[in-house]
């Protein structure tokens, strides 16, 4: 191969690669604006008649209740490992009481909420993209809209305020038995006296620590009831097309979950210190 077409090969592929990254980026952005625009119509039609209260409770069931044996389960055993880790930390400088006070306030604050929102956008988010997803690939949405009835009024408004409110309900659930999780690893494995262990939490936490995290997962529950509803709606053909959506359901919350956090935090930082 001579140097003139050696040139033009490297020419063609960097357009190529080039033309990929355009590409990618202008999908996203439309995503993006998709996703805004379905977030935005749910909050309007939100306070307006009918208010479907059964499909709500419902949700409420699927999204809250049968969510709580994972809520806990993981909340449980990551206050287990906190408390753990943070008194082996603390030990060497004979501060390992205060493993209390250090890891309530980490678990209310960032880990108890955050964890619990990643890991319910796994269940929450794939169960709405894949109901809606075979909704779409069985028709059952274009014969909603023929007889007279708004998808986004009948399928996302119930999901969005079901996770609105469970999200944070389940949290407070997490938070504590997390806390308790932890206590029970710093009496009996850390050998803290429980009365130590008691005075040191509570002169650590504070309400404000629970609302500051409880607040994020009012955004969070909203977060994956829209983007589970989006990607169940722009769902493709087949059983593949519900798959695909499934899976880009789960990580495009857990992905957002984690980027909302940040500034959140930065948010709730200047009011509630």
């Amino acid at each position: 191969m001579n140097k003139k077409s050696l040139d033009c090969t490297l020419e063609q592929q960097a357009d190529t690669f080039l033309s990929r990254i355009g590409r990618q980026t202008v999908d996203t952005f439309e995503a993006a604006g998709r996703m805004f625009y379905l977030f935005v119509r749910t909050i309007q039609l939100t306070f307006r008649p009918p208010f479907r209260i059964r499909l709500t409770v419902d949700q409420m069931i699927q999204i809250g209740i049968m969510s709580i044996p994972i809520a806990l389960l993981t909340s449980a055993f990551t206050g287990m490992v906190l408390v753990l880790q943070t008194g082996m930390q603390l030990k060497p400088l004979g501060m390992k009481v205060y493993a209390s006070g250090i890891s309530a306030i980490s678990f209310a604050r960032e880990i108890g909420p955050v964890l619990t929102s990643v890991v319910l956008a796994g269940r929450v988010a794939a169960g709405i993209a894949a109901e809606i997803g075979t909704m779409k690939v069985t028709e059952q949405i274009d014969a909603m809209k023929t007889l007279g009835t708004d998808p986004v009024d009948y399928l996302v408004v119930p999901r969005f305020i079901a996770a609105t409110i469970m999200f944070p309900a389940l949290a407070v659930l997490a938070i504590g038995v997390g806390i308790g999780g932890g206590y029970i690893v710093g009496i009996t494995v850390l050998n803290i006296p429980y009365g130590q262990y008691d005075a040191n939490m509570w002169s650590f936490l504070r309400f404000e620590d629970y609302l500051s995290g409880l607040i994020k997962t009012i955004f969070f529950g909203m977060i994956v009831a829209i983007v589970g509803c989006q990607k169940g709606f722009e769902t493709g053909f087949g059983a593949q097309g519900v798959g695909e959506s499934t899976t880009s359901a789960v990580v495009t919350s857990s992905i957002l979950i984690l980027v909302a956090n940040f500034f959140l935090t930065s948010w709730i930082i200047q009011i509630i210190p």
